[in-house]
């Protein structure tokens, strides 16, 4: 293992070895594995390159076709690495490219002056892994982001998920063990990672992530309400996210049916937009459900977009639907809030958080058909209702934003530096 100095210089980060190995920052949210998770490690990275502290995101490259080295901005790089085939791997067969991604994330500093990179912050418990190593190795901090946690996803499968493996748990154990600081999205998480995995309360800091707020904010839907068949009355009901029984878009669906077999009148007038792409086996399974729901005149369903589509369709709704089994944070919730768009979720993890019950929107209480239908219909039939809740969307949104994020994150690396240093003076 190495030593640094521990000069207050060396107490400064000037750059991050960001660990992304299962889905790449350039991937397009909504669609296999990309998600909020993508979201994260790009804003982050760009934030602190605004505050002159540089990212090199290291994730796997999945085709032969991808440069060694995208620069996106000045300041942040994006590293595709080779381990295993050039191919997308569902996430059970990433373990056996460990070793190899580990090599190349060493040979990239290897080939760098000594002292290249100030700090490790991994991102899911694969990461993780590589992230201990390579931290130890350069004797720097190891900052983890878990995401989530097996252990809180176990206690609560989706219907037609699978449980997450033994193997996972056991390997996010030894990533929450190693790890200077471990990063929370919320303080509930931090309740879970030390009651679930005895994770110190002191390595842990709860660092909220954040929404661009000058992008999602509140404005004009830009004809999306007419593109999607929306009558001028109507309401428009909106999913952004992975097609997955995770993300609940089947609970969604049957309990818009349910809903329509108590008020067949609202078939009219009520649009449900489903956005994402499948990371299930079966790509038709959803749509699959909802004709044999009987709503094929209600349901569209649209391929994952940009930020700027995102933008549109939360400005177009009058309601997004957040059905998720777990969330560590609720990145969509907030989005949607932030573009004056209420939102009714699943009061699980960290949904507690992102949407505030009653002010900015609704918690449901599991996943009870008529419990959920009993929520759609209580802010769909109440215009008032709607109208007072997207007021208090904007403002709970607010008090999100990456910069935020982005100085916990600083918070936290000086504060692991700092008590490296004290341990080897």
């Amino acid at each position: 293992m190495r030593t640094r100095p521990t000069t207050t210089a060396a107490l400064r980060p000037r750059r991050f070895a960001v660990l992304s190995l299962h889905t790449s920052p350039l991937d397009q949210p909504g669609s296999g594995d990309a998600g909020g998770l993508n979201v994260y490690v790009s804003a982050v990275a760009h934030e602190l390159a605004k505050r002159g502290v540089a990212s090199e995101i290291f994730t796997r490259a999945v085709s032969s076709d991808l440069p060694p080295v995208v620069e996106t901005e000045p300041g942040v790089v994006v590293r595709h690495l080779t381990a295993g085939p050039y191919e997308t791997l569902p996430k059970e067969e990433l373990p056996s490219t460990l070793c190899s991604f580990t090599a190349g994330v060493l040979r990239a500093e290897a080939a760098q002056n000594p002292g290249y990179y100030d700090a490790v912050h991994s991102h899911y418990w694969l990461s993780g892994q590589v992230g201990f190593v390579a931290a130890e190795r350069w004797a720097v901090p190891h900052l983890h982001s878990a995401h989530t946690l097996a252990k809180v996803k176990n206690a609560a499968v989706a219907e037609g998920d699978t449980a997450e493996p033994r193997a996972r748990e056991v390997g996010e154990q030894q990533v929450l063990d190693s790890a200077d600081r471990v990063l929370a999205n919320t303080r509930q998480e931090a309740a879970q990672l030390h009651d679930l995995y005895g994770t110190d309360r002191q390595q842990v800091a709860v660092v909220p992530p954040g929404v661009d707020l000058e992008v999602f904010r509140p404005g004009e839907a830009s004809g999306m309400r007419t593109r999607l068949g929306v009558p001028p009355d109507g309401v428009l009901l909106l999913f952004v996210g992975r097609l997955q029984p995770l993300k609940g878009p089947d609970v969604l669906l049957r309990a818009v049916a349910d809903l329509l077999a108590r008020r067949p009148e609202l078939r009219r007038t009520l649009t449900v937009a489903v956005c994402g792409g499948p990371s299930h086996s079966s790509p038709r399974w959803l749509p699959e459900l909802a004709t044999g729901l009987g709503l094929t005149d209600v349901v569209r369903f649209l391929p994952p977009v940009g930020r700027e589509g995102l933008v549109d369709l939360y400005r177009a709704a009058d309601l997004v639907a957040v059905p998720s089994s777990n969330e560590s944070f609720g990145l969509v919730a907030v989005e949607a809030q932030a573009c004056g768009t209420p939102v009714i979720a699943t009061a699980v993890g960290g949904l507690r958080t992102s949407v505030a019950d009653g002010t900015s929107g609704l918690l449901v209480p599991g996943h009870a058909v008529p419990t959920w239908s009993d929520a759609l219909e209580r802010v769909i039939m109440d215009a008032g209702l709607r109208r007072g809740l997207a007021r208090g969307a904007v403002a709970h949104a607010a008090q999100f934003g990456w910069d935020a994020t982005a100085e916990g994150v600083l918070t936290a690396a000086r504060a692991a530096m700092a008590d490296r240093a004290v341990a080897v003076a």
